[in-house]
Formats: C-alpha cells, sequence, structure tokens
C-alpha cells in the first residue's frame, strides 16, 4: 500500500528560507558561545579567549570576523598604547539572545536527562 504525501501545515517561509539563513549564522562552530559570552557586556580579543578556552585563535578570529560582516556584533577601538579592539553585541545580535536563552535552558536538561540514566 502506497502512503500519500501528505502537504505540511506549518507555514511556508519564502525563499530564501528565513530558518535558513538564521541558522547558517547560529550554526557554525563556536558562534552561540562567542554570542553569549557577548551577552555580558564588551569583551577583548584574550577575554573571550579565556571564556571560551577550547577554541583556537584563528577559530575566535573567524568567528569574530564573520559576526561582524553579518552585523551581529560591531569592533570598537579603543584609543590605548597598544591600540586594542572590543567586541559588543549589535541591536541585531541581542536580538539572537532570547534564542540563546533558550538554547542553553534545553542543553541543560538534555545534560540533568544524560546524567540522571
Amino acid at each position: 500500500m502506497v502512503l500519500k504525501i501528505r502537504r505540511t501545515k506549518a507555514m511556508k517561509p519564502s525563499s530564501p528560507c528565513p530558518i535558513s539563513e538564521c541558522m547558517k549564522l547560529l550554526g557554525g562552530a563556536w558562534t552561540p558561545n562567542v554570542i553569549w559570552y557577548l551577552s555580558g557586556g564588551p569583551r577583548r580579543f584574550g577575554e573571550l579567549r579565556n571564556d571560551i578556552p577550547d577554541i583556537s585563535p584563528k577559530m575566535l578570529s573567524a568567528r569574530l570576523h564573520s559576526l561582524e560582516a553579518t552585523g551581529v556584533i560591531r569592533r570598537d577601538i579603543i584609543p590605548s598604547s597598544p591600540p586594542s579592539a572590543e567586541y559588543v553585541l549589535t541591536e541585531l545580535g541581542s536580538e539572537l539572545l532570547p534564542i540563546i536563552d533558550k538554547i542553553v535552558e534545553i542543553g541543560s536538561k538534555l545534560r540533568e536527562r544524560r546524567q540522571a540514566a
């Protein structure tokens, strides 16, 4: 017996799919971590390296450049000697925080379930 293909009841997104656009951003390695740590306020490169010890400097640099290019973070130059830069979430980046918070909440539940098993 051949089963009939049912039509989805979910609203079909426009093309290109907004879900895919957001997941391209959040799906990058370490991207949610960088956004999470910037939610606490401006951070310099070295501070982010301390916050996320498993990330390589090359990967952190790539993530910061990528997030800056998409408008999620802003790089501010600090007039010091030697000059320094700090990264801060933009308005768009701040809009991602409820999503990141939910991911953290669900991740905590999954960890608790795994530990209880």
